[in-house]
């Protein structure tokens, strides 16, 4: 048996190359050589071409090559009834909390704003918030959101928490549901989105739950870009209510050239950087859930089909 790499990057050699590094035993593919499909019984997969699964008439798993699996379930055409698993990696979880991190503190300190000003050698003192000033609210208490709140805490930041179910052992406020999401979202200056895409959150960033914040709060949203419904964010910046937005993750990546993103003064881009797989923490539990596939063992990290995450 084998495994069969998908993707439409120029990744797959790198990780082709990784993973018989790691074990020249198994029999690896890329899915744009000849190689025999009927042997193929875990897929690796990051964004692959929709459809392109059903040709595995032997495939046992899926398994992603990073944390979210929403373009997974987007693919109606994949063999259903089979497990997906995910990454879940310490390296994903400290990237991500770094990057959010100097987005905070750059809002809190006006660098993008500065660098503005330099450009257009302009010479402006700006008033600044401190850590104390804020409370960060975070949408999302999975690995991700729990390693970004336990450093923002170690920081003295107020930092709130917003998930689907209570959690345990946790030093700060979570509120859980909907019935608690309006007093979680009122206490927000700064919002981070770390939710996983599924059909219950895609287009919650809206204008209802941004108008629920605290008038001159900031967004950030490292998940996905089908989170954010882009022209009630432009409509509540250009009101005043909200004070800005970092955004990571977009409905189609590359962002298109005429996107109104691009030339807005409140929004600041960044190409969908916050947290990229590292290739020496992650193919080691990769192969061992290939491993685990063939001598009947549980495998880790299985995704839910019910919850999409």
């Amino acid at each position: 048996m084998g495994i069969v790499i998908l993707r439409q990057d120029d990744k797959i050699d790198l990780w082709k190359k990784a993973l018989l590094a790691a074990d020249p035993e198994i029999p690896i593919y890329s899915f744009l050589e000849e190689h025999p499909r009927d042997e193929i019984d875990m897929a690796l997969v990051w964004k692959h071409p929709k459809g392109s699964l059903q040709h595995y008439p032997n495939l046992k798993c899926i398994a992603c090559f990073g944390a979210g699996v929403d373009f997974i379930f987007e693919d109606t055409e994949r063999p259903l009834n089979l497990p997906i698993t995910r990454v879940v990696d310490p390296k994903l979880a400290s990237d991500m909390s770094e990057f959010v991190l100097g987005q905070i503190l750059s809002h809190l300190k006006h660098f993008n704003q500065y660098k503005v000003d330099q450009l257009k050698k302009v010479w402006v003192m700006r008033s600044y918030q401190r850590i104390e000033d804020v409370c960060v609210g975070i949408m999302g208490m999975g690995a991700l959101g729990m390693a970004l709140a336990t450093d923002l805490l170690k920081l003295n930041f107020n930092v709130i928490g917003w998930a689907n179910s209570p959690k345990e052992n946790i030093n700060m406020p979570i509120y859980t549901g909907e019935e608690q999401r309006n007093k979680f979202l009122a206490k927000a200056d700064i919002l981070v989105c770390l939710l996983p895409l599924t059909k219950n959150t895609t287009g919650i960033l809206n204008e209802e739950l941004f108008r629920k914040l605290p008038k001159g709060a900031y967004v950030i949203n490292v998940a996905r870009g089908g989170h954010l419904v882009d022209n009630d964010l432009i409509k509540m910046l250009d009101e005043g209510h909200l004070s800005g937005a970092s955004l990571d993750v977009f409905h189609t990546e590359p962002l298109n050239t005429d996107h109104p993103f691009w030339n807005h003064a409140k929004v600041h881009i960044t190409p969908h950087i916050a947290s990229v797989s590292d290739i020496a923490s992650v193919t080691p539990q990769l192969l061992d859930n290939y491993k685990r596939l063939q001598s009947g063992q549980p495998l880790k990290n299985v995704v839910s089909d019910l919850k999409g995450y």
